[in-house]
């Protein structure tokens, strides 16, 4: 990677080459020159290069005159709550997610405790381009103060979603895989107050990860048999920064990252009836469950920030995204582990089952994910070509170009970083998603 990747909601770097202390101060002043009165809260997800940043930032933004609040080690989803608690401007999370160790970022909050929109993103992009900060003077620099309890209002939150007494009775033997990321933090504390036995790997938050970060299930096989070994009745594996989740059955199976929305989307409808949100690029399990239970269903552009703005609009219930981002507005409106771990531990206590049974009850699908090298001039008529390729079937152009047939779907959209395509075919047999994918590719290439 030759330069910054810098989106509506944050940035990613390589420390000491893409993203260096000067991007960093300079992205943070950009982003706090946007915002109401008020003190920033800093976080970090536990990679090594965390702290000298986290001291970057709060220094940059002492020196236009903000106070921050410094949290210090804390999962993304705690960033959002903190911010509320606050009552702070915003917020920053110091986090590259899923990357490699050798890479930092971070990932911007509004007021609201949520990921800043994307008209607010772009802002905040022109702002960083253009560098017109104005330093303050000795008696206007801004203080840092500590923040004493960090997860104690997001334990709180989460714990409220569950019946903990009916969780504490069964006694469930847990692995947590934080993998030296921020997710001990809070998770071994909400683990413990849910009564489980819990066996944590990577539990020192100090980024230096046991196996590629991002929890899919190459990057977990390590993880699989340590599930077993541990007799745990679940397996949960979270990313660096907390926010997403995958599963793994007490057989050491990977059940995954989409499961982990459906499951949970499953298990609040049984109680409670309401709208749903997924992004475009989710598996349509959590759609299916929603008719099933009679509850309105609704599509968002790919995002986090997309996919809350959705939520807001439909007055929703819950929604995510099929990365293991589960999002349930009584704790905050960001991607939420913790949110998932509880839900799903509820899940299997209220109905006496295990969680492969929960995930067999859903309706079965599978993904296929491809990339396709395409100029980014050429995008706009290649979604063209490949509309009328698969005739008149139901398509919108909400974020690239999805087409929805009764069984499957095709989405289609440009990289935001790369000059490619990302293709995306959800279908009962994963031959027909390959082949969605590969007819795709023949359509884009001859434009």
């Amino acid at each position: 990677m030759s330069e910054l990747i810098i989106s509506v909601s944050g940035l990613r770097g390589i420390v000491g080459e893409t993203l260096t202390p000067e991007e960093a101060s300079r992205y943070a002043r950009a982003f706090a020159a946007g915002l109401p009165e008020g003190p920033i809260v800093v976080t970090r997800d536990g990679r090594a290069t965390g702290a000298m940043l986290s001291d970057v930032i709060c220094g940059a933004l002492a020196a236009t005159g903000r106070d921050t609040i410094d949290a210090d080690v804390a999962a993304t989803p705690t960033t959002g709550v903190l911010v509320r608690e606050y009552q702070a401007a915003g917020g920053v999370q110091i986090s590259a997610s899923h990357n490699p160790a050798e890479y930092n970022g971070m990932k911007l909050f509004s007021r609201e405790g949520r990921v800043i929109s994307a008209l607010d993103g772009k802002k905040v992009i022109r702002r960083y381009r253009e560098d017109a900060s104005t330093w303050v003077t000795n008696e206007s620099i801004g203080r840092r103060t500590a923040c004493d309890q960090p997860t104690a209002a997001h334990l709180e939150k989460v714990l409220a979603t569950v019946d903990v007494g009916r969780i504490r009775g069964r006694s469930f033997q847990v692995l947590l895989d934080a993998n030296h990321g921020a997710g001990s933090v809070l998770g071994r504390a909400l683990l413990d107050k849910l009564g489980c036995e819990t066996t944590v790997l990577g539990e020192t938050p100090d980024g230096d990860f046991a196996h590629t970060p991002e929890p899919t299930a190459d990057n977990l096989a390590s993880v699989l048999a340590e599930v077993t070994r541990a007799g745990a009745d679940i397996g949960f594996c979270q990313d660096p920064d907390a926010d997403r989740l995958a599963v793994i059955d007490a057989g050491g199976n990977y059940l995954g990252e989409e499961y982990t929305l459906a499951m949970c989307v499953e298990h609040v409808l049984r109680t409670t009836k309401g709208p749903i949100v997924t992004n475009c690029s989710t598996s349509r399990m959590s759609q299916d469950v929603a008719m099933r239970h009679g509850v309105s269903f609704h599509r968002s552009a790919v995002g986090e920030a997309n996919v809350t703005e959705a939520m807001r609009a439909s007055g929703a219930l819950f929604g995510g995204e099929g990365n293991g981002g589960v999002i349930d507005p009584r704790v905050g409106e960001v991607r939420d582990s913790f949110v998932g771990m509880a839900l799903l531990l509820d899940a299997m206590a209220a109905r006496e089952i295990t969680v492969r049974e929960l995930a067999d009850e859903l309706p079965r699908y599978e993904i296929v994910k491809t990339k396709i090298s395409l100029d980014r001039e050429k995008i706009p008529a290649a979604l063209d070509a490949l509309e009328q390729h698969f005739g008149d079937e139901c398509s919108d152009r909400l974020d690239g170009l999805r087409i929805d047939w009764p069984d499957k779907w095709l989405l289609v959209r440009a990289s935001n970083t790369e000059p490619i395509v990302r293709a995306i075919a959800e279908a009962p047999m994963a031959e027909e998603a390959e082949r969605l994918c590969a007819e795709s590719a023949e359509v884009l290439g001859a434009v």
